[in-house]
């Protein structure tokens, strides 16, 4: 149960008014009910946390280890800001669409998708759909540290995956674990071949018991993944440089909102085919920054110059 300081803290806040400092109050006393296995009791305390629209709060991690594990992330995408290709929109458009129906398939004994895996080349839209479905599935977003979930030290990276699921089993969002290949990968540690499996072996075992967040797993590199993790996503979604069309609507989308002279779409978005989504949005806030501290109206010529240093980028990191 409770300490004596929750309690008075409880209290103290809400006398004080502070709504923010009692919700984060009962999420330690929550986390703490569950670590001592009193499972129901966290989750009661977390449906009510959940009715008082905690999740629109911003509120810290009390577990030391977690803050560094786990960025919760504020979104406002929506569907409409995702210029992907057909089949991933429609991917994605089934995904919303279960989870809103998710009653329904129970009582016919089937779940709604819930684990993706997100592959394609960087900026294309991977992070942004994670940030679209909270959005669509009113959840908030969190981030997985992977950078600091992986660690050199025997059997860490395990330990520390473990503290992830178990916060996950009690707070519900969609959890995205960017550049999901740093701990699925066989190349992470290449002078251990034991740690490698114990890691992925370590994972498996989690997401196969995990029924109730979303997880969605981001790599730009699918082929170094192994094998067996394919296999725990309910659905693989590729993600591919945008077209002619996809870039033209980026670049509308992305201007929608600012003064431009007459813009050539056509040629500038034909100019732009082999960068990504980001790069391409990158360009175009360029070009408004440029617009706004000259006193210009966008035009064809200032997007065509930031395009052509977005390809000589690119051209250079390749």
């Amino acid at each position: 149960m409770a300490t004596a300081e929750q309690l008075k803290l409880l209290a103290k806040a809400h006398y004080e008014g502070d709504k923010n400092r009692f919700d984060t109050v009962l999420i330690q006393i929550a986390a703490s009910e569950a670590n001592k296995g009193h499972s129901n009791l966290a989750r009661d305390l977390k449906k009510l946390i959940d009715k008082s629209s905690f999740q629109n709060k911003k509120i810290k991690f009390i577990d030391p280890d977690l803050e560094n594990l786990i960025v919760e992330r504020e979104t406002s995408h929506r569907l409409s800001d995702l210029v992907v290709s057909e089949d991933v929109l429609n991917n994605i458009n089934n995904v919303i669409k279960e989870y809103r129906n998710r009653q329904k398939l129970l009582q016919y004994g089937l779940q709604n998708r819930k684990k993706l895996l997100l592959a394609g080349p960087p900026g294309t839209g991977k992070t942004l759909t994670a940030s679209v479905l909270t959005h669509e599935l009113n959840l908030p977003l969190f981030i997985i540290q992977t950078d600091r979930l992986v660690t050199k030290y025997l059997g860490e990276t395990s330990q520390k995956l473990s503290k992830v699921f178990e916060y996950m089993e009690n707070f519900d969002g969609v959890y995205l674990f960017d550049e999901f290949d740093s701990i699925a990968s066989e190349r992470n540690f290449e002078n251990d071949v034991g740690e490698i499996r114990r890691v992925i072996n370590s994972f498996l075992q989690q997401i196969e018991a995990n029924e109730n967040c979303f997880i969605i797993g981001a790599t730009n590199n699918p082929q170094l993944l192994d094998k067996a993790i394919f296999r725990r996503f309910d659905d693989v979604i590729v993600y591919d440089l945008p077209d002619f069309r996809q870039i033209k609507k980026i670049i509308e989308n992305t201007l929608a909102t600012f003064i431009i002279e007459q813009i050539d779409y056509d040629l500038i978005a034909k100019k732009a085919i082999g960068l990504s989504h980001a790069e391409v949005v990158s360009a175009c806030k360029d070009s408004i920054k440029e617009s706004i501290l000259n006193d210009l109206n966008i035009n064809t010529n200032l997007l065509n110059i930031n395009i052509e240093k977005r390809i000589k980028k690119y051209s250079w990191e390749k």
